[in-house]
């Protein structure tokens, strides 16, 4: 016997509550990802990765990414401290990576960091000076 349920309001007010609940937990993501000046120093090397990482001979460090280790290195901190920072940063859709054999590299996703500017512009109500 298949039962029946009711719902109190139209579907669509339910598909869209959870998109809306989705949207908020990807920006409180995002808001714990930038609270971190560490994260945020990482955000700003790897948006230079020629530059910062130019001696990472495994793969260009510009196409396929930093490797983590390199990263780590670069901060004086250990390999699982690194590994955290990193995780919350994918997290929030700040940086993608790519496994290739035993290493992971790290890229910076610049439309993310772009959507989540324009957000805070947009939910801060913020004015263009002058």
């Amino acid at each position: 016997m298949i039962s029946s349920f009711h719902l109190s309001r139209p579907l669509h007010c339910y598909i869209a509550k959870k998109i809306y609940i989705g949207s908020m937990i990807e920006k409180l993501d995002q808001i714990k990802a930038l609270a971190s000046p560490l994260r945020m120093e990482v955000l700003r090397v790897l948006d230079k990765p020629n530059e910062n990482f130019a001696h990472q001979e495994s793969a260009d460090p510009a196409k396929v990414g930093v490797c983590m280790n390199m990263i780590a290195e670069h901060f004086s901190v250990s390999q699982p401290t690194m590994s955290r920072h990193l995780d919350l940063l994918k997290r929030a859709n700040f940086i993608s990576t790519v496994k290739q054999q035993k290493w992971t590299y790290c890229l910076r996703n610049e439309k993310a960091l772009a959507d989540y500017a324009d957000w805070m512009r947009q939910s801060l109500n913020v004015k263009p000076p002058g």
